[in-house]
């Protein structure tokens, strides 16, 4: 393991899907309307934040000024902040494109929600199945700046920094073990919300090009990202294990992958 940079870098962590597996009555809906078959966590890297707000925000300046978006009401909340899933689709075309122009790097894992793993590994618990993929998501990345700024998307009223830097600390503590050295770098975690921080609407796009290869087995918007993406993990395709590591050696393609 080399030394820490002395300078700092950044993540944005968003997902896509949701953890849920189970309605109030406790059946289980996973794939049914309103809850996803899979859960995606994904961080974008950076060390030069402020060079993606800036970009993203003259875009949407842009794109808001516009007369040809005036009339159209989903632009009220792309006044707001970018969000992939209810921009219009010229919109999302001019934001990927603009983003294929950006210096940051992209990681994933996606969860395939499998109710007996659940169950067995996480005690059908909502929050364990979450952190766990964020222990895994941050296990190999924070030894390499001494500063490490990692933000989350906050959704809705609750605030987890406490809980999930926990999380992280787990995977930097799996990582020692398996170097045999110590990572003494700085983590700092916070929630933002998208509304004021461009750069987690740049990891919401991502997330959403990966979540429609593998719910729609649609690659074309992934490609224009893809050379963003340093590692994806399909977690629980264990058909395809150990090659569901998808990395500059092994390239992602949906066609790889186990269908959901």
């Amino acid at each position: 393991m080399k030394n820490a940079d002395s300078g700092d870098t950044w993540f944005f962590v968003d997902e896509a899907g949701d953890p849920t597996f189970y309605d109030r009555h406790g059946n289980l809906i996973v794939g049914q309307p309103g809850c996803s078959q899979i859960l995606i966590l994904g961080f974008i890297e950076t060390q030069n934040p402020k060079s993606i707000r800036q970009a993203l925000l003259t875009l949407q300046q842009e794109v808001v000024s516009d007369p040809y978006f005036q009339k159209v009401p989903s632009i009220r909340k792309t006044a707001v902040a970018f969000h992939a899933k209810d921009d219009l689709p010229e919109i999302r075309y001019l934001v990927y494109k603009r983003l294929a122009e950006l210096e940051f790097r992209a990681q994933f894992i996606v969860a395939r929600k499998i109710e007996k793993v659940f169950r067995n590994n996480f005690q059908a618990q909502e929050t364990q199945f979450y952190d766990h993929l964020v222990s895994h998501l941050f296990e190999k990345v924070l030894h390499r700046y001494q500063n490490n700024h990692i933000y989350f998307a906050k959704r809705g009223s609750r605030e987890r920094q406490a809980p999930l830097l926990a999380a992280i600390q787990r995977g930097v503590h799996a990582f020692e073990n398996k170097v045999g050295q110590s990572v003494t770098t700085n983590v700092e975690v916070l929630a933002h919300r998208p509304r004021g921080e461009p750069c987690l609407s740049a990891i919401d796009y991502l997330n959403w090009a990966v979540y429609r290869a593998f719910t729609r087995r649609e690659m074309r918007y992934f490609r224009v990202i893809e050379e963003k993406v340093s590692l994806l993990v399909d977690w629980y395709d264990s058909d395809k294990y150990p090659n569901n590591w998808y990395s500059r050696r092994n390239p992602f393609d949906i066609e790889k992958t186990t269908p959901l």
